[in-house]
């Protein structure tokens, strides 16, 4: 079963870091997810520019508003996901639980994908459709 992961960091915490800090924890992510890899858990995963380059849509009174920056005004902004293939989820927690950015004051939210939507979509895909 595949799980999305999404990283939340606060960008402050990170912009105090030195670079030589932010290389050493890039490393550190890299190499586990590396391990994942091997494990045959890592499906894929991107990092985000910072949420100031954000822009978010919706709809108020049926008009379609854009906004510079994230939707929740939160410490902590989504930084990155992974995708993860585990057998359950006890399993993507013990996964995620190693990540070394949990040292660095990062938060994981692990959801399962939904299989069922993800197959519509890339069966549409496949016919041109999408």
């Amino acid at each position: 079963m595949k799980y999305i992961c999404l990283g939340y960091l606060e960008e402050k915490r990170w912009d105090g870091l030195s670079a030589n800090e932010q290389k050493a924890f890039i490393d550190d992510c890299l190499a586990y997810d590396r391990e994942m890899r091997q494990n045959g858990h890592y499906v894929g995963g991107e990092a985000l520019q910072s949420v100031r380059m954000a822009t978010t849509l919706r709809q108020k009174s049926g008009k379609l508003v854009i906004t510079d920056g994230p939707f929740a005004e939160t410490k902590e902004q989504l930084g990155g996901i992974i995708i993860l293939e585990a057998k359950d989820l006890n399993q993507a927690i013990q996964v995620m639980s190693k990540h070394p950015s949990l040292g660095h004051g990062a938060t994981w939210e692990i959801r399962p994908a939904d299989e069922e939507i993800n197959e519509l979509c890339a069966d549409q895909a496949q016919e041109g459709l999408a």
